[in-house]
């Protein structure tokens, strides 16, 4: 009895859950193509029939990365707090989300992509350019008066915290005191 084939674009998925979960392992081992296919029960020929290069998948990755970060975002906006509510809450889910993913994690914090294509770390730089410029948005509608520098001070933290849990191999939780960490930082 053969498995059935999967649906198209399954695959693609599978390819990119494999990778996310083999990410999360301890010691942070650099994935190769060779140990993906194993994982999966498939030829390396038969990932490049879904992504042209083991760099694509990586962005298939930040790809769900960004649309999940930002789908999060967007629903702080839908409950129609005030900004200034908004700002800790944005911070709190990109670290709650990072501690939920934590093969992602390494991926935002830049750890799985050492030595993988430059354009790659680009990508993940830019989606926190994009945090902070949603927390600066919101610090300029709560009229905060030091809008620029707490936005990107947020952000360094948020980066920080999940680099630590990274390279804590995943016991420092990137929320510990999160609350604690934020009053200090939002206070005026």
């Amino acid at each position: 009895m053969t498995t059935p084939r999967p649906q198209p674009g399954e695959r693609r998925l599978q390819i990119l859950q494999a990778l996310a979960d083999m990410l999360q392992a301890p010691g942070g081992e650099r994935v190769t193509t060779a140990a993906l296919a194993a994982r999966l029960g498939v030829s390396e020929a038969a990932l490049y029939r879904h992504f042209a290069s083991k760099a694509q998948m990586f962005e298939g990755l930040i790809d769900f990365i960004e649309q999940s970060l930002f789908g999060l975002v967007q629903q702080v906006d839908a409950r129609g707090l005030p900004p200034q509510a908004q700002v800790p809450m944005i911070v709190s889910l990109v670290l709650q989300f990072a501690e939920k993913n934590p093969g992602m994690a390494r991926v935002m914090a830049g750890d799985a992509l050492v030595l993988e294509h430059e354009r790659l770390m680009a990508r993940v730089n830019l989606l926190f350019d994009k945090l902070e410029s949603a927390l600066k948005l919101r610090l300029r509608e709560a009229q905060h008066p030091d809008t620029v520098a707490v936005a990107s001070v947020l952000t360094a933290f948020m980066l920080g915290r999940v680099q630590r849990f990274v390279r804590s191999g995943f016991r420092r939780s990137p929320t510990e005191l999160l609350d604690t960490a934020l009053a200090c930082i939002l206070s005026n």
